[in-house]
């Protein structure tokens, strides 16, 4: 049984998704080759400041909006192919069902992409299907090039300056993932534990879409609800603590990279971060909701809850005794200790 309609989802999200900004082929064509050679230089200051000795990375991948979707069903196939094989396991419901109920599914994911892929700026990749030789590749910088010129022009910063500032970031998630060779198996062990923790009854399935409803509800009520948190079971709650652990450290860890590697390198840093944070949290009232139901209202917190964990150790401890946080997973911060890093300094280097 398929139970997401994968083709439909990438037909529906390009076919939804914004046309990116009005650029001629040469704007175009610059704009790609200089994200590639700032993302090269990017690395460098990373590599320098974050004293992670990672891989010697390959040039990152430019792509447009629909090539984000296209790249993002890929990954999206490969983290949930355990949830899928369950299900299809599991399955007793007739053929003709299960049919029509992959093709919502995929409208349902397509419409989500089109929705992100013109706000995405750039990513790490973690997930990608095998190379042909049926290796596992190790992941991809990925960077939206219609997106950051649209918020360059939108913003109206210096265009050069902010495209090393994103690069900054997304370069800091390639040190962190092929510089700690262990991080990337365990989010991805954490998630599939999170998927196979679903429970995949008629029964639960209804109780979590009454969830689901409850939660668009308190979102268009101006509440906290999303539907990230409203459709776990609770062994899923405790999996994704994890998950959120992680995910907040490597984000935080990000934007205090390329805040802190900035002013050397990127002239008008403070400008630039004092508007981006003010285009973060600005948006209509229904952008507004569907990024509180998506839970990326969460993810902005994550930056910053991150960043401040992050700056408090290596103000306190320095770099080199933050950089503990990569020896294991027993050595990660849990939710608490992200909110109080002092926490984490006692119980991780006390005992160095």
């Amino acid at each position: 049984m398929q139970v997401i309609d994968w083709e439909l989802a990438v037909a529906t999200g390009v076919r939804l998704v914004r046309p990116g900004p009005q650029v001629t082929r040469e704007e175009a064509r610059q704009a790609v080759a200089e994200l590639r050679r700032l993302s090269r230089d990017a690395e460098g200051h990373v590599r320098e400041f974050t004293r992670i000795d990672s891989a010697t990375p390959e040039a990152a991948t430019v792509v447009d909006r629909p090539g984000w979707i296209r790249a993002n069903v890929d990954g999206f196939r490969v983290v949930l192919e355990p949830l899928t094989e369950k299900m299809s396991a599991a399955s007793t419901m007739p053929a003709v069902v299960g049919a029509v109920g992959s093709r919502i599914t995929g409208i349902e994911v397509g419409a989500v992409l089109a929705f992100l892929a013109s706000r995405v700026l750039g990513q790490y990749e973690l997930f990608l299907p095998p190379d042909p030789s049926g290796a596992a590749p190790t992941g991809r910088l990925t960077l939206v090039a219609p997106n950051i010129v649209h918020a360059e022009r939108e913003l109206g910063v210096d265009a050069r300056d902010f495209r090393l500032w994103v690069c900054l970031h997304e370069e800091t998630h390639r040190v962190q993932f092929t510089g700690v060779p262990w991080l990337r198996e365990y989010v991805r062990g954490q998630m599939t534990e999170f998927l196979l923790a679903s429970e995949i009854d008629l029964t639960t399935l209804l109780e979590r879409l009454r969830a689901a409803s409850d939660a668009v509800a308190d979102a268009f009520r101006g509440g906290e609800g999303n539907l990230i948190e409203a459709i776990q079971t609770p062994e899923q709650k405790a999996v994704l603590d994890r998950v959120t652990a992680v995910m907040t450290l490597v984000e935080g860890h990000g934007d205090y990279v390329m805040d802190a590697v900035g002013p050397s390198v990127v002239p008008s840093v403070a400008d630039i971060r004092a508007k981006f944070q003010r285009r973060r949290e600005g948006g209509s009232r229904m952008d507004q909701l569907i990024r509180r139901l998506l839970g990326i209202e969460l993810k902005m917190k994550q930056y910053a809850e991150g960043s401040r964990f992050v700056r408090t150790v290596v103000e306190e401890a320095g770099m080199d005794a933050f950089n503990r946080v990569w020896t294991s997973p027993e050595t990660l911060p849990d939710r608490q200790e992200i909110a109080d890093p002092n926490a984490w300094m006692s119980r991780v280097l006390a005992t160095a």
